[in-house]
């Protein structure tokens, strides 16, 4: 099996300071990639800047014979993200990857859970990832190439107490994941979501006793692959934690055909509604969308109650 490097390639890594990020850039960097170490450095909960994380992980780079640089700048403003990425063009010319792993956490039940916390949350995780992917995109297609891989979450997956902001941040990702997908396909741009678990920074205060083996060196490997040119995939999600790697899916059940219904009669066939024995999954790319309204429609152009 030959060694997968990203020799010449440009990858600009969000939240690289420490922890998953971390874990990214030193592997990249270990494969011949010359990396743009962005993280300003805040707490948990986004407050305060401190460069020296990220200035670490550059040293670790460099001492170890690769190429690196810092950026301090936050993605939580769109004045923040194009300045990552003309980092990247200024310092090595171009940009091949981009892998937003940025990331806070505020907690509170959905009772409390102030505006501000919920805008905070949104402003790194899902507008973050928006404002590198727009400068970023354009950038990508004008090269034919590119490999972007956006950070979700379980919690976006399937929800979390005491997180709707970082759930809504999440599971927002995987919509902008499969808008780039879709429309990079043509472009030789490649984009897929990581769901990553590890013990972090973000596991703060919770009790991680019992939990096996997770580190983010069990992550790296995956999004590695995701964010290198043999990637063959693009507009999927892949779950990462404790060794386990798989596919998640968005899926349907066949679902139960009616030329109209009454609300006693949705109550009745609920159960077939609901029967996912045989699921119905339609790919992001080429035409999820489209194959999704063709089924649909299919079914009421055939006529067939169910």
């Amino acid at each position: 099996m030959s060694t997968l490097r990203f020799d010449d390639r440009v990858a600009v890594i969000t939240g690289a300071g420490r922890g998953l990020g971390r874990e990214y850039a030193l592997l990249l960097a270990s494969r011949g990639a010359k990396v743009v170490v962005n993280d300003p450095g805040g707490s948990l909960t986004g407050d305060g800047a401190d460069a020296a994380p990220a200035q670490a992980v550059v040293d670790e780079i460099v001492s170890a014979g690769g190429q690196a640089v810092a950026v301090t700048d936050s993605v939580a403003t769109a004045e923040g993200g194009q300045a990552i990425i003309d980092k990247a063009v200024e310092q090595f010319g171009r940009i091949d990857v981009l892998i937003h792993n940025a990331g806070t956490v505020r907690r509170s039940p959905l009772k409390d859970m102030s505006l501000d916390d919920f805008e905070a949350v949104l402003d790194v995780h899902l507008r973050g990832a928006f404002h590198v992917v727009r400068p970023a995109f354009p950038l990508m297609c004008a090269a034919g190439y590119g490999r972007v891989v956006l950070t979700s979450s379980i919690g976006g997956l399937y929800g979390n107490h005491e997180v709707a902001n970082y759930a809504a941040a999440k599971a927002g990702i995987l919509g902008l994941s499969n808008v780039v997908a879709l429309e990079g396909a043509a472009e030789g741009v490649r984009c897929n979501a990581i769901v990553p678990g590890a013990v972090t920074r973000m596991a703060e205060g919770l009790d991680t006793s019992a939990y096996p083996p997770m580190g983010p060196e069990l992550v790296a490997p995956a999004v590695g692959w995701l964010a290198h040119e043999s990637c063959s995939v693009t507009g999927e999600y892949f779950v990462a934690i404790a060794g386990r790697l798989a596919r998640a899916v968005i899926a349907e059940s066949p679902g139960v055909y009616r030329p109209s219904w009454t609300v006693e009669e949705v109550g009745e066939q609920m159960d077939n509604i609901r029967d996912l024995g045989a699921p119905v999954i339609f790919p992001v790319v080429p035409d999820g969308h489209a194959d999704h309204i063709r089924y649909s429609f299919e079914r009421a152009t055939q006529g067939v109650s169910s």
